[in-house]
């Protein structure tokens, strides 16, 4: 049998929840519990509390004895002290036997005890392995929570084992829904290939989460994942940001710089807004994905690339498919694989599942017991909307858990944001509708004569001179 560790951390508001796709729960009355801390005050509270709870309870006060205890026995839960006796307590003696618990390949559970709150080493210990951490003093209902969550979630992993479910902690990747398991499916398939991946979905549905956990269950998981928001990129920076340059390449180009094509080789490379760049962004893009190499601004000399592309956007792919707005052969080649991320008003009894998840995180965070849902407070999270999806539900649970004064949170707690409301759409002057087809005609035509002028302004019926002018009118 399996252990749970838990481990003190100088940490205070993050809780990470790994990717999980089935169901099965083990339970703390059959669980082994190992609890390593250099304060006795700290082993007996523990003891006493799981006494009753757990199968067995086992304490220690010197770490170094972590390898001979656990090579006589097995644990399904350890918690473990982040500082132990030292002249300066930094919170680093909890991370190296973090390591050496992965070390000794035991398959436990781990969750860090902190005294302080550190966010940086939450997140690193999280990273190395841990289940979970707990702040203390701490409430007893609020430990023994913690410890049954971290089984549940430990038992999932277990029973689908074909899943890098480790590597997927950090992320809030949870669903039961059914369309969630079919996104949780494809992730499996071709997370291990080098398939371009294309990812669709409305704003705030988590596209940059998958981008993440298919890098993280990628061959090059070891390797670097870089992130550019492309759409965020002017036309003058377009290039120097992706491709790199010289020095002296532009009026500011003080010293040499590495683009993003450069820094990602070897793994991955994410772009995400990709339906919002131009025409001519997307021609430039396009000759670097067909070559696999980069040419530098102020160069003349290539540069090799090897890197997996994943891409995102919140356009549909029917607008996305457009040729006045996109390159259907840069479509093509981005999308060997697509996946469609569901918005989170059609992910059912997930709605409940994200909102408990949040709430438990932003109880941590603020070091309140963790907060329940009345029926009445679930049921309008079921039936509302979210124009704004997880990130709306996850600012509206935070907001609630920070002002409620209670263990349990209520529909009135449950405060969704006016900046999601529908805006009023004002009706286009008939000037600017005439001006937007104007562009998009320009656009198509140049597009379908490969950018010669000469033959689009004569398909247009206008002079080189008139479709110039026009030109600089659109900043095409």
């Amino acid at each position: 049998m399996s252990c749970l560790y838990i481990y003190g951390i100088n940490c205070g508001s993050i809780c990470c929840i790994p990717l999980n796709i089935y169901f099965f729960t083990m339970s703390l009355k059959n669980s082994s519990v190992l609890v390593i801390d250099d304060d006795l005050d700290v082993l007996t509270a523990v003891r006493l509390l799981l006494k009753t709870e757990a199968k067995e309870v086992m304490t220690e006060k010197n770490p170094e004895n972590l390898r001979s205890i656990l090579s006589k026995q097995s644990f399904d839960v350890i918690l473990l002290d982040m500082n132990f006796t030292s002249s300066i307590n930094t919170g680093n003696e909890g991370l190296f036997w973090l390591n050496k618990i992965k070390e000794f390949k035991s398959e436990a559970a781990v969750i860090m005890i902190t005294a302080y709150g550190d966010i940086d080493l939450a997140v690193r210990s999280l990273k190395e392995g841990a289940s979970d951490f707990v702040v203390k003093p701490w409430h007893n209902e609020k430990l023994i929570t913690i410890i049954k969550e971290a089984l549940k979630r430990k038992g999932k992993a277990a029973s689908s084992p074909s899943l890098k479910v480790d590597s997927m902690v950090g992320t809030e990747m949870l669903g039961e829904s059914e369309v969630m398991q079919d996104i949780f499916f494809k992730i499996e398939k071709i997370a291990p290939t080098d398939a371009n991946i294309l990812i669709l979905g409305e704003n705030g549905t988590g596209k940059d989460l998958i981008a993440k956990a298919i890098h993280q269950q990628s061959l090059r998981t070891d390797k670097t994942f870089v992130k550019v928001d492309v759409g965020a990129l002017t036309e003058s920076l377009f290039e120097s940001e992706l491709f790199g340059h010289k020095k002296g390449a532009f009026t500011d180009a003080r010293e040499d710089r590495v683009g993003r094509f450069e820094a990602a080789n070897g793994g991955t490379l994410f772009l995400d807004e990709i339906g919002n760049i131009s025409l001519h962004q997307q021609a430039k893009l396009l000759s670097v994905l067909q070559n696999r190499q980069v040419i530098r601004l102020g160069t003349n000399d290539p540069v090799p690339i090897n890197i997996r592309l994943i891409c995102a956007t919140n356009m549909p792919l029917n607008e996305l498919a457009n040729e006045a707005r996109f390159r259907k052969d840069l479509i093509y080649r981005i999308n060997t694989v697509e996946i469609m991320v569901p918005p989170l008003r059609k992910r059912g009894n997930d709605i409940i599942l994200l909102a408990k998840h949040f709430s438990r995180l932003y109880s941590n965070k603020y070091l309140k017991p963790v907060m329940e849902f009345d029926s009445r407070a679930m049921e309008k999270l079921l039936h509302y909307h979210y124009p704004g999806n997880i990130r709306e539900l996850q600012y509206t649970i935070e907001r609630a858990v920070i002002m409620s004064d209670g263990n349990v949170l209520q529909a009135n707690d449950l405060i969704f944001s006016p900046i999601e409301s529908t805006p009023v759409v004002k009706e286009e002057p008939d000037e600017l509708k005439l001006s937007a087809v104007e562009k998009n005609t320009i656009l198509r035509v140049i597009e379908k004569h490969n950018g010669n002028i000469t033959k689009a302004a004569r398909e247009l019926g206008l002079t080189r001179t008139a479709l110039y002018r026009r030109l600089s009118k659109y900043d095409i």
